[in-house]
């Protein structure tokens, strides 16, 4: 499987680590009221969807970049790659 990676183009799977869902991006505040379910929510629970997925990819044998992979996990197609950090600098934006 090829990734695409947006700064060095089309990349072996092999070079990244897979580390979840692309959600961990939006870690909760630590001195929200609730922060404690926020938190257990965060760490534990996780979907696994069939479909369309966005997912954390970290490029370790590469420029040791993190990206978010969209891809359907019933095909492995890849559907999107974009760097993490544009990822969190557009979220924090939205809020």
């Amino acid at each position: 499987m090829l990734i695409d990676h947006p700064l060095l183009g089309p990349r072996d799977a092999q070079e990244f680590v897979v580390l979840g869902d692309a959600g961990l991006i939006d870690r909760p505040d630590r001195q929200a009221g609730d922060a404690a379910r926020r938190f257990h929510e965060y760490l534990h629970l996780r979907n696994n969807p069939a479909g369309e997925h966005r997912e954390l990819w970290f490029h370790e044998q590469g420029d040791r970049s993190w990206l978010v992979v969209t891809r359907d996990t019933l095909t492995h197609e890849i559907l999107r790659v974009e760097l993490a950090r544009d990822v969190a600098v557009a979220r924090g934006r939205d809020r």
